[in-house]
């Protein structure tokens, strides 16, 4: 696989960067992927002019909503006929396994997602009627009196994707931003970029208007900044860390951007007494979903005191059997994490679930024979309670901890003793039960017996796992101003 030295889509034209060199590893193998010439600086304001001027010009917001979607429906076929080649990339440089359950969130769910995104923005009323009372609806003067709340772009969106799945974040943010009539500064991370240059090639072949997208590449994170501060950009859309995720609320602050954050999380799964056989199956699930580089994964597990040590070693037995290896083998279940940093992340953490009373029932270190690759063991911790750093920190690997609970309400308890809330999950065969568990989460999204991954319901954080939603009527609106227009008649 080749890769040509291109790094920024800035008003319309694939450009090379002139700024500093950026590598690109493959994670299961450790060896250089790519190396690209980052944007410089100046590259990222013109692409920031560039949307600006797009944005202003009225070139794409003053298009009716169904001229935007006939042009976003050739962009978006533009893409799939390069599905192939974004599995691939995945494979490369995210480290995603090929033969993955999760590889079709990767790639076909964004892809289907963003026609739905479209779908439902189309059914959406640009002019809504704020519901009055009937008294209120004739004024004091006797005038007939209507009010309504009237749906505009919010204009120049920064958007920064994750590297773990690179084209989907990205996917999450482009859609509903450009549908809604704005324009677009597109930062993909720099340990996962080389995705986003598709994403230049389909606008160019679908003819969007040049500055109605850009995007930029770059090592540092000087254009990142620029893109959080520059008076041009209105809102800023990130998806990632929580610490980062504060720094771009700092450095939107002074210009009052509005914001979109979707960050970390600390998911628990609570199996009541009556759904403790479906622990093992929830548990491969968070190891083999991407080698646990999920931010709404549930990797807090909390199950019945008196259950707890039989599931440990069903769990163990069951972990021990995955197959550990290269993204590209058909073989592999679970492949590596994205970097040698986070192994030494997900090494310092199984170190500091031990130092405080926890114990490593299967796993917690690099597997033998791993090669160059970043390739960390599942890894099953027994801990005493929930005050212990692996069971408050996001780790971002194949790490999961089993945590006991004395009755549901100790359970409850537990889950929502975290600064993150982005996530949770119930099990329990009592459905009556188990959502009357589930109503007591405090969380963004809360799953009972499943979970659904549909561009019609969003998903957003509470606490420090983000403000704003994706996905969803309220993905779309957080894209639009509005408006109160009160008329008397």
């Amino acid at each position: 696989m080749s890769f040509p030295n291109q790094s920024g889509f800035i008003n319309g034209v694939i450009s090379k960067g002139q700024g500093d060199a950026l590598s690109v590893e493959n994670p299961s193998t450790g060896e250089n992927l790519a190396s690209i010439t980052g944007l410089d600086i100046h590259q990222i304001e013109a692409a920031i002019n560039a949307a600006r001027a797009a944005f202003d010009s009225d070139i794409w917001s003053g298009l009716t909503p169904r001229e935007r979607a006939t042009s976003l429906q050739g962009f978006i076929a533009a893409l799939e006929s390069r599905s192939q080649q974004l599995i691939d990339l995945m494979v490369a440089e995210a480290g995603c396994p090929r033969s993955s359950g999760v590889m079709f969130a990767q790639v076909l769910v964004p892809l289907k997602h963003a026609r739905d995104v479209i779908n439902l923005y189309l059914d959406l009323p640009e002019i809504e009627d704020n519901p009055l009372p009937l008294q209120e609806r004739i004024s004091p003067l006797g005038q007939a009196v209507q009010s309504m709340r009237r749906y505009t772009p919010v204009g120049v969106v920064s958007a920064i994707a994750a590297y773990n799945f690179p084209f989907y974040t990205a996917m999450w943010k482009v859609i509903p931003a450009l549908i809604t009539g704005n324009t677009m500064v597109l930062r993909p991370s720099p340990l996962t970029p080389l995705s986003a240059m598709l994403l230049a090639e389909a606008a160019v072949e679908a003819g969007l208007p040049a500055g109605v997208l850009n995007i930029v590449i770059e090592g540092g994170l000087e254009g990142a900044r620029l893109m959080t501060t520059h008076p041009s950009v209105d809102m800023v859309a990130f998806t990632g860390s929580t610490g980062v995720g504060e720094q771009i609320m700092a450095q939107a602050a002074p210009t009052m951007k509005r914001l979109q954050l979707e960050l970390g999380g600390k998911s628990a799964q609570i199996f009541l007494p009556d759904a403790v056989d479906q622990v093992l199956a929830a548990t491969m699930g968070v190891c083999l979903a991407h080698a646990g580089q999920g931010c709404a994964l549930g990797t807090r597990i909390f199950v019945p005191n008196d259950k707890k040590e039989e599931i440990l070693q069903q769990l163990a037995a069951v972990l021990g059997t995955i197959k550990i290896g290269s993204a590209d083998s058909k073989e592999t279940q679970l492949g590596p994490v994205i970097s040698a940093a986070q192994v030494e992340r997900c090494k310092r953490y199984v170190k500091l679930a031990e130092e405080h009373g926890g114990r490593v029932i299967f796993g917690g270190r690099v597997p033998e024979g791993a090669g160059e690759g970043y390739f960390f063991e599942p890894t099953l911790l027994d801990l005493p309670d929930n005050d212990n750093p692996a069971a408050q920190d996001e780790i971002f690997g194949p790490v999961v901890s089993v945590i006991g609970y004395q009755d549901t309400d100790h359970a409850v308890a537990m889950a929502n003793d975290s600064r993150f809330g982005l996530s949770g999950y119930v099990y329990g065969k009592d459905k009556r039960a188990a959502l009357d568990v589930a109503l007591r989460i405090k969380s963004g999204t809360v799953n009972v017996n499943g979970s659904v991954l549909s561009a019609y319901a969003s998903s957003g954080g509470q606490r420090s796992s983000g403000i704003g939603r994706e996905r969803g009527v309220e993905g779309l609106r957080i894209y639009q101003q509005m408006t109160c227009i009160n008329l008397g008649a």
